[in-house]
């Protein structure tokens, strides 16, 4: 029973973990008729960034992440030192079951920035999903021992210990993001998951 609902819980907040098809730096949804625009300027001109990373964060924050591939793959070539298109690369393989591919672009992208907290909790979660659970919450801790206020590592765990039943701890770290990043994407789910599990908590 236990874990069958601890399982319901990480589908449920699976919508906002870092591997979820969201881009890296919550960026917010434009306008169709923006997403037209920038297909058309990358269409003119393929060798201009910024171009490039906003498309596709506009793909990816419209789950169409073999687009966002093609996309931020151009973008990182041309400037393989910025790590945010890295991850957004990451993220985009993670979308569509390529986990190995996935975690090379993380782990590239903590090459350039090795303390960028983003890239470590996305790494953290792919590979949570592929059961390499030790790994991942010793780099979830690394995370929060380096940037206490890192909201997307206290998710994560969260999410690892409500899978593992542990529903106190699960509720402990949600109530942490709710403090850290009350207004982010995390923080709904985050208190939406502690209003189910407390009902399954003695007091």
């Amino acid at each position: 029973m236990k874990r069958t609902l601890a399982l319901c819980i990480t589908l449920f907040v699976a919508a906002v973990l870092p591997g979820a098809v969201r881009a890296a730096d919550n960026a917010k949804s434009a306008p169709v008729d923006s997403l037209s625009l920038l297909e058309r300027a990358v269409a003119r001109d393929s060798s201009n960034f910024d171009n490039l990373y906003h498309l596709g964060v506009m793909y990816l924050d419209r789950d169409r992440p073999s687009e966002a591939i093609k996309v931020f793959g151009k973008a990182t070539k041309l400037r393989p030192d910025d790590q945010r298109a890295t991850v957004n690369l990451g993220v985009a393989f993670d979308a569509l079951g390529q986990p190995a591919q996935a975690q090379e672009q993380y782990r590239n992208a903590l090459k350039v920035a090795p303390r960028d907290s983003v890239a470590k909790c996305r790494l953290a979660s792919s590979l949570y999903a592929q059961g390499k659970y030790s790994e991942a919450m010793g780099m979830l801790r690394e995370v929060i021992q380096e940037k206490p206020r890192s909201y997307c590592a206290y998710f994560t765990l969260g999410v690892a210990f409500a899978d593992a039943g542990i529903y106190r701890d699960a509720i402990r770290m949600w109530q942490q993001v709710l403090r850290i990043a009350p207004t982010s994407p995390e923080a709904v789910s985050a208190k939406e998951s502690i209003e189910v599990l407390q009902k399954f908590v003695q007091p």
